[in-house]
Protein backbone atom coordinates (compact mmCIF):
# COMPACT_ATOMS: atom_id res chain seq x y z
CA UNK A 1 0.00 0.00 0.00
CA UNK A 2 2.63 2.43 0.45
CA UNK A 3 4.30 2.26 -2.68
CA UNK A 4 0.89 2.79 -4.19
CA UNK A 5 0.33 6.28 -2.25
CA UNK A 6 3.40 7.89 -3.39
CA UNK A 7 2.52 7.06 -7.01
CA UNK A 8 -0.77 9.35 -6.09
CA UNK A 9 1.48 11.56 -4.49
CA UNK A 10 3.85 11.96 -7.75
CA UNK A 11 0.87 12.39 -10.11
CA UNK A 12 0.46 15.85 -9.80
CA UNK A 13 -1.21 17.95 -13.11
CA UNK A 14 0.30 20.72 -14.31
CA UNK A 15 -2.68 23.35 -12.76
CA UNK A 16 -2.13 22.77 -8.73
CA UNK A 17 1.84 23.62 -9.35
CA UNK A 18 2.48 26.86 -7.84
CA UNK A 19 3.11 29.80 -10.51
CA UNK A 20 7.07 31.15 -10.42
CA UNK A 21 7.65 34.45 -10.45
CA UNK A 22 9.02 34.30 -14.16
CA UNK A 23 5.86 33.52 -15.43
CA UNK A 24 4.17 36.22 -13.58
CA UNK A 25 6.42 38.44 -15.17
CA UNK A 26 5.85 36.91 -18.51
CA UNK A 27 1.99 37.54 -18.34
CA UNK A 28 2.40 41.09 -16.71
CA UNK A 29 4.32 42.53 -19.55
CA UNK A 30 2.30 40.85 -22.38
CA UNK A 31 -0.33 44.00 -23.67
CA UNK A 32 -3.65 44.12 -23.13
CA UNK A 33 -6.23 43.17 -25.49
CA UNK A 34 -9.63 44.78 -26.17
CA UNK A 35 -12.18 42.63 -26.94
CA UNK A 36 -13.57 43.11 -30.45
CA UNK A 37 -16.83 43.89 -29.58
CA UNK A 38 -15.28 47.06 -27.38
CA UNK A 39 -13.46 49.22 -29.25
CA UNK A 40 -12.42 52.62 -27.87
CA UNK A 41 -14.57 54.69 -30.07
CA UNK A 42 -17.14 52.59 -28.24
CA UNK A 43 -16.23 52.73 -24.68
CA UNK A 44 -15.75 56.87 -25.16
CA UNK A 45 -19.53 57.38 -26.54
CA UNK A 46 -20.99 55.05 -23.59
CA UNK A 47 -19.26 57.26 -21.13
CA UNK A 48 -20.24 60.48 -22.90
CA UNK A 49 -23.77 58.83 -22.61
CA UNK A 50 -23.37 58.30 -18.80
CA UNK A 51 -22.69 61.89 -18.22
CA UNK A 52 -25.94 63.67 -16.56
CA UNK A 53 -27.79 65.79 -18.88
CA UNK A 54 -27.85 68.30 -16.09
CA UNK A 55 -24.23 69.02 -16.37
CA UNK A 56 -24.43 69.19 -20.11
CA UNK A 57 -26.81 72.18 -19.81
CA UNK A 58 -24.89 73.80 -17.14
CA UNK A 59 -22.00 73.79 -19.64
CA UNK A 60 -23.89 75.07 -22.57
CA UNK A 61 -25.48 77.95 -20.69
CA UNK A 62 -23.69 81.00 -20.75
CA UNK A 63 -23.57 83.55 -18.18
CA UNK A 64 -24.77 86.93 -19.06
CA UNK A 65 -24.47 88.44 -15.46
CA UNK A 66 -22.89 87.49 -12.08
CA UNK A 67 -23.10 89.65 -8.92
CA UNK A 68 -21.48 88.55 -5.97
CA UNK A 69 -23.58 89.44 -2.47
CA UNK A 70 -23.77 89.60 1.36
CA UNK A 71 -27.37 89.23 2.26
CA UNK A 72 -28.48 90.20 5.46
CA UNK A 73 -30.30 87.26 7.35
CA UNK A 74 -31.11 89.19 11.05
CA UNK A 75 -34.95 89.50 10.39
CA UNK A 76 -35.02 85.69 10.36
CA UNK A 77 -34.28 85.94 13.88
CA UNK A 78 -37.56 87.72 14.86
CA UNK A 79 -39.68 85.04 13.63
CA UNK A 80 -40.16 82.09 16.69
CA UNK A 81 -37.21 79.38 16.70
CA UNK A 82 -38.54 76.91 14.88
CA UNK A 83 -39.27 79.02 11.95
CA UNK A 84 -36.36 80.53 11.54
CA UNK A 85 -33.98 78.75 8.62
CA UNK A 86 -37.37 78.89 6.21
CA UNK A 87 -37.25 82.20 6.79
CA UNK A 88 -33.84 82.68 5.76
CA UNK A 89 -34.40 80.38 3.01
CA UNK A 90 -37.11 83.12 1.75
CA UNK A 91 -35.29 85.95 2.65
CA UNK A 92 -32.59 84.75 0.14
CA UNK A 93 -35.43 84.85 -2.62
CA UNK A 94 -36.49 87.51 -2.30
CA UNK A 95 -33.21 89.87 -1.76
CA UNK A 96 -31.93 87.82 -5.63
CA UNK A 97 -35.40 88.17 -6.95
CA UNK A 98 -35.33 91.96 -6.32
CA UNK A 99 -31.75 92.94 -6.82
CA UNK A 100 -31.31 90.54 -10.13
CA UNK A 101 -34.51 92.18 -11.66
CA UNK A 102 -36.01 88.65 -11.91
CA UNK A 103 -39.61 89.47 -12.64
CA UNK A 104 -41.84 86.68 -11.19
CA UNK A 105 -45.34 87.98 -11.97
CA UNK A 106 -47.09 86.46 -15.08
CA UNK A 107 -48.41 89.40 -17.62
CA UNK A 108 -51.24 88.78 -19.60
CA UNK A 109 -49.20 88.91 -22.77
CA UNK A 110 -46.35 86.69 -21.62
CA UNK A 111 -48.52 83.49 -20.80
CA UNK A 112 -47.53 81.11 -23.13
CA UNK A 113 -43.72 81.95 -22.19
CA UNK A 114 -41.89 80.27 -19.56
CA UNK A 115 -41.04 82.25 -16.76
CA UNK A 116 -37.43 83.27 -15.32
CA UNK A 117 -36.49 80.66 -12.46
CA UNK A 118 -34.90 81.22 -9.42
CA UNK A 119 -32.63 77.90 -8.62
CA UNK A 120 -30.85 78.22 -5.28
CA UNK A 121 -27.77 75.77 -4.93
CA UNK A 122 -27.37 72.53 -2.48
CA UNK A 123 -24.54 74.67 -0.83
CA UNK A 124 -26.07 77.23 -0.07
CA UNK A 125 -29.03 75.79 1.64
CA UNK A 126 -26.72 73.72 3.70
CA UNK A 127 -25.30 76.29 4.70
CA UNK A 128 -28.45 77.54 6.14
CA UNK A 129 -29.63 74.47 7.35
CA UNK A 130 -26.21 73.85 8.74
CA UNK A 131 -26.87 75.00 12.58
CA UNK A 132 -30.50 73.07 12.78
CA UNK A 133 -33.88 75.30 12.20
CA UNK A 134 -33.58 77.39 14.98
CA UNK A 135 -29.88 79.41 14.42
CA UNK A 136 -29.36 79.81 10.96
CA UNK A 137 -26.61 82.30 10.05
CA UNK A 138 -26.82 86.32 10.41
CA UNK A 139 -25.72 87.01 6.92
CA UNK A 140 -24.42 84.92 3.69
CA UNK A 141 -22.16 85.74 0.75
CA UNK A 142 -23.82 84.31 -2.46
CA UNK A 143 -22.63 84.02 -5.75
CA UNK A 144 -25.96 84.73 -8.54
CA UNK A 145 -25.47 84.21 -11.94
CA UNK A 146 -27.87 85.26 -14.74
CA UNK A 147 -28.27 83.50 -18.04
CA UNK A 148 -29.53 84.14 -21.19
CA UNK A 149 -32.50 83.01 -20.89
CA UNK A 150 -32.92 84.98 -17.77
CA UNK A 151 -32.95 82.26 -15.27
CA UNK A 152 -30.58 83.09 -11.95
CA UNK A 153 -28.89 80.79 -10.11
CA UNK A 154 -27.25 81.23 -6.69
CA UNK A 155 -24.01 79.87 -5.37
CA UNK A 156 -22.11 79.90 -2.26
CA UNK A 157 -19.36 82.67 -2.77
CA UNK A 158 -15.80 81.37 -2.49
CA UNK A 159 -13.36 82.52 0.42
CA UNK A 160 -11.45 84.82 -0.72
Amino acid sequence: MIPEEKEETQAVSEEELPVTAEEEVSEAEKPLEIPAEEKPEEVAAEVEEAVPERKKKEEETDIVEERTYTIPLQKALVRPPKKRAPRAMQLIKIFITKHMKLEMKVSEEEEEEELPQLVISEEVNRRIWNRGIEKPPRKIRVRAAKDKEGNVTVYLAEAA
